[in-house]
């Protein structure tokens, strides 16, 4: 790579950096994949979440260390590169852009869903609204990192009141003696492991924008201090609410009224609105339409800084990698993520993207624990059998996710070493 390329400014502390964290884990997660997951696995997705909790902590732990190691912007797609190969490094930032762009288009989708509800709306605007909301937070990324921050304060706030709100008006019916038959059984009656496991794969990827601080590393201040303290703050806030979440959800309203709500994208509203309390769902609906805001502009934030990493490397075409003025944001990579993720919002339904994301997101974390092996003992901040543990894991649960979206995943990573192939052969030696 010839001459030096320009970097990000340093403008992230502990509390920003942990909050870039919430603001992209807390929102497609807590208020849709639970619901799909409970279609998946009956009560039993209580045990999803916390097996799947344990599995991002082993993989935020790895993401931490990395990070405090390689402090740039890109995340896995950098340790690739660093610590095992090109080729490692390569899949790893082509994973994370599809992964994530699902995500983001599902984020879109779940805002959309409930900003409908919301508000009466015919569900076929769905796409539409979508879109707009895409349009509208790709605006605020493109101010830069200090104004993203400002407006994901307040996305957080009001998420983490409006998940309080529905944890504390549902936990007397949960707490209830006929919540108990809401439980029972609480395995499924037809493949109790396999759907566990299955429910278990998408609720992981609900942790996984832990991430999002590792591939901002080049925005944040000291970052070997800064972000194991943020990813072990976010880890165990989220672990705490979306457990608390997932058993006043079931308790409260069972299976079938948790999971036949994700038809509408909008299962903690219409559970919310079983619990006979006036406004509450408003209120739950509110939260829920600024988190999915919330995630949506922490993933174009972290796919634009990965895609700005591969334009540098030459893995992408070099304008992705220009800054604007005040080399604060990568214009044209933000605009491209946004546009990719407009194309993905066409597909229109959430369980879909999301269970895409699922498969690429746990191909990304394999590789991360497989870099995060490679740190020479002087930089190693956490024991190596962490990172074996999130390495087997990540393996292990992606043979769960339906076998379309593992024909398709295959065949979008075998595009991305085409592209890379036929890319770096046009490139001037």
């Amino acid at each position: 790579m010839s001459g030096q390329m320009p970097s990000l400014q340093r403008e992230l502390g502990v509390f920003g950096a942990t909050l870039m964290g919430l603001g992209s884990i807390i929102g497609t997660g807590v208020f849709v994949s639970i619901g799909i997951a409970t279609g998946i696995a009956g009560p039993s997705v209580i045990l999803a979440v916390a097996i799947g909790a344990m599995v991002a902590l082993c993989n935020g732990l790895s993401s931490a260390q990395l990070a405090a190691n390689h402090s740039v912007s890109g995340g896995t797609y950098e340790y690739g590169y660093k610590y095992l190969n090109p080729i490692f490094g390569f899949t790893a930032g082509w994973m994370f852009l599809l992964a994530k762009s699902a995500s983001a288009a599902t984020a879109a989708l779940g805002f959309a869903g409930y900003f409908l509800n919301a508000l009466g709306l015919d569900n076929r605007l769905l796409i539409p609204t979508a879109l707009i909301a895409v349009l509208a937070i790709t605006i605020i990324v493109l101010n830069g990192i200090r104004r993203s921050n400002l407006a994901n304060l307040g996305i957080v706030s009001l998420t983490l009141f409006s998940l309080l709100v529905f944890v504390f008006t549902g936990l007397p019916t949960a707490l209830s003696p006929t919540a108990a038959n809401n439980l029972m059984p609480f395995f499924t009656a037809e493949n109790p492991i396999a759907a566990l496991l299955q429910a278990t794969a998408l609720m992981f990827v609900a942790y996984t924008g832990y991430g999002r601080i590792a591939t901002l590393g080049e925005e944040v201040r000291e970052p070997r201090v800064t972000i194991p303290k943020a990813m072990i703050t976010t880890m165990i806030v989220t672990m705490l609410l979306y457990l608390t979440v997932a058993v006043v959800g079931v308790a409260a309203v069972g299976v079938e009224g948790l999971s036949d709500a994700t038809q509408k994208v909008a299962p903690l509203e219409v559970a919310a609105s079983q619990f006979g309390i006036p406004g509450i769902p408003q209120v739950v609906a509110v939260g829920a339409i600024t988190a999915m805001l919330g995630v949506l502009l922490n993933l174009i934030l972290g796919l634009s800084r990965v895609l700005l990493a591969m334009g540098r490397r030459g893995d992408m075409p070099r304008q992705v990698a220009r800054l604007n003025p005040s080399q604060t944001t990568p214009t044209i990579a933000v605009i491209v993520v946004a546009v990719i993720i407009g194309v993905l919002v066409l597909i229109g339904n959430v369980k879909t993207t999301w269970s895409f994301s699922a498969f690429n997101v746990l191909i990304y974390y394999a590789i991360t624990n497989f870099a995060a092996l490679k740190i020479p003992p002087e930089g190693r901040l956490y024991p190596k059998p962490i990172a074996v543990i999130g390495l087997v894991s990540c393996f292990f649960l992606a043979f769960w996710v339906e076998w379309q979206i593992w024909l398709v995943g295959l065949g979008l990573v075998a595009v991305g070493w085409l592209w890379r192939i036929i890319f770096q052969g046009f490139q001037p030696q």
